[in-house]
Order: C-alpha cells, then sequence, then structure tokens
C-alpha cells in the first residue's frame, strides 16, 4: 500500500469514531497525477447527494503532460464508491448532530487501485486540543530523558 497523500489536520481537530476504505470515480489524467503526488486533502469533506457519496474540496493537481489543463478541474467534486448498505450506515452515522465524513488519506492498494480511507468525525473542543498537544509534549520529553539515560 503506497499512501498518496493524508489529511493530517482532520486527526488533531476530529475525533475519528470510525474508517472505511471507497473507491473514487476518476478520469485519466487525474490517475497519473495522483501516482506523481500531486494532491491536497486540506478541508475536504465528504457529503451525500441525491443518494450518492462524493467528495468535496479534494484538489488534484492536473497533469502536466495533460492535454487539457484546467484549474478548475482541481476540486470538482468527485463521486466515492461504496456499497448501499455501507451508504445507508454513512447516511445514519451523519444524520446525528456534530459528525461529519473527512478523507483521511489517498492510496494505492495492493492491486494498483486509487482508494480512499474516509473517517467519521466528531470536531473536538478547544480543550481537548490543548490536553492532546500537553500529552503530545509530555510523551516527546519522557522518551528524550530515558533515550539519554540509557547511553554508555
Amino acid at each position: 500500500m503506497k499512501i498518496i497523500a493524508q489529511n493530517k489536520k482532520a486527526f488533531f481537530d476530529y475525533e475519528i469514531l470510525d474508517k472505511m476504505e471507497a473507491g473514487i470515480v476518476l478520469s485519466g489524467d487525474e490517475v497519473k497525477s495522483l501516482r506523481a503526488g500531486h494532491c491536497s486533502l486540506i478541508g475536504a469533506f465528504a457529503t451525500f447527494h441525491k443518494g450518492e457519496l462524493f467528495v468535496i474540496n479534494m484538489s488534484i493537481t492536473p497533469y502536466s503532460h495533460a492535454y487539457t489543463k484546467s484549474d478548475k478541474e482541481m476540486t470538482r467534486s468527485r463521486k466515492l464508491l461504496l456499497h448501499k448498505a455501507q451508504l445507508m450506515r454513512l447516511l445514519g452515522d451523519i444524520s446525528k448532530k456534530g459528525i461529519t465524513l473527512l478523507p483521511l488519506k489517498i492510496y494505492l492498494n495492493e492491486k494498483g487501485k486509487i482508494k480512499v480511507e474516509l473517517g467519521i468525525g466528531k470536531h473536538k473542543k478547544a480543550a481537548s486540543k490543548k490536553e492532546a498537544i500537553k500529552e503530545r509534549d509530555i510523551k516527546r520529553e519522557t522518551s528524550r530523558e530515558l533515550r539519554g539515560k540509557y547511553r554508555f
């Protein structure tokens, strides 16, 4: 599995409750651009429209050798592919207040297909963000102290 892009900000801003894998509908030059690693998930989210799931604000830079290069196609909405039962479950989860669908990462699976890992997230409060930062700092300090202690 080769990771193309990750949404690190989503893990900081949201508490991820559940994850699932989805396929994505792309054009040929978008696939080539993704394989080159030209993608950004910052500010991206998924939403339902007419019973189908779409990812919004995912930016894929136009492929440099493509015949048509249009900047408005960079952030177009792209359809996500899931089974009907998975879509119904996600629709039920989203109907709860404060729940958001976020693309966490885009990757190539073992068969060479491009997949999107979706996360069901609940927005964190400012206090919990500060608490997470504090815990991370304490963990970093203890690992530094332990690392220096056992050197010979």
